[in-house]
């Protein structure tokens, strides 16, 4: 099994080889350089791992959700190798490849939480499940006030940039439930490599063409109106501030 893998939808930019269980991966935080950087090392890894590209068996995508413009690079990528090599693609969330970053034991949950800027988080709970995972509940993107674990159990673990946006509000509110919490992780291709070989034993590889963001939102940016009337509203809640008019 050989696959070549994408992730792009956070400041990282991330490509992973995955040839028969063995998997080589570049990762970098690098902002505005993804489309610099994912080809380039996509050829490096490949030469490196002795794989001609006519030897793949799939390309593998993060399909966010995360920064719009990473997103549809990996997309656009994954989409175009795929479409020249006529081979499926693999679309997994980003969240999901965000959630194998949490070195837990099989059972443990895990909350995935990416920083959506402009205030909000994108987030999704899952449990570990041998070498992989299981959504326990839908991705959802809001105000991290406004996320809630599934059922009553502690010893959470969570991971993602998501835990330090918003002056960590998320980490704070939920401290309780978590046992560990690694706010720094960051969705890798080497992760996705592995996540993919597996769904693509299960049969769930797509034609190119099939392959869809997962954006959970359709703003890019708040428009000066939403952005003052945010600001007002941050202000206001803040302890000490006078009481409106």
């Amino acid at each position: 099994m050989k696959l070549l893998a994408f992730e792009t939808a956070t400041e990282a930019c991330s490509v992973a080889v995955y040839d028969d269980g063995r998997v080589l991966e570049r990762f970098e935080i690098a902002p505005r350089r993804h489309a610099e950087l994912a080809l380039p090392w996509a050829e490096a890894l490949l030469a490196e791992a002795g794989v001609a590209r006519g030897q793949l068996d799939a390309i593998a995508v993060g399909r966010g959700p995360g920064a719009f413009t990473g997103v549809r690079l990996a997309i656009a990528l994954a989409q175009g190798i795929a479409l020249a090599l006529e081979r499926p693609v693999v679309a997994l969330s980003s969240l999901e490849v965000l959630a194998m970053r949490a070195d837990v034991a099989p059972g443990t949950p895990v909350l995935a939480a990416i920083d959506a800027r402009m205030g909000e988080v994108y987030s999704q709970a899952f449990v570990r499940e041998g070498e992989g995972l299981r959504p326990l509940a839908p991705a959802h993107v809001g105000a991290p006030d406004v996320i809630e674990l599934p059922g009553d159990a502690t010893g959470w673990a969570g991971v993602g940039t998501g835990f330090s946006a918003a002056e960590a509000a998320l980490q704070t509110r939920l401290a309780p439930r978590f046992s560990t919490v690694d706010a720094l992780a960051l969705p890798r291709a080497g992760d996705l490599a592995r996540l993919a070989a597996a769904a693509y034993a299960r049969g769930e590889a797509v034609a190119p063409e099939r392959v869809e963001p997962a954006y959970l939102r359709d703003n890019v940016a708040l428009t000066l109106v939403e952005q003052v009337a945010l600001r007002a509203a941050r202000r206001a809640a803040e302890p000490g501030a006078p009481d409106a008019p």
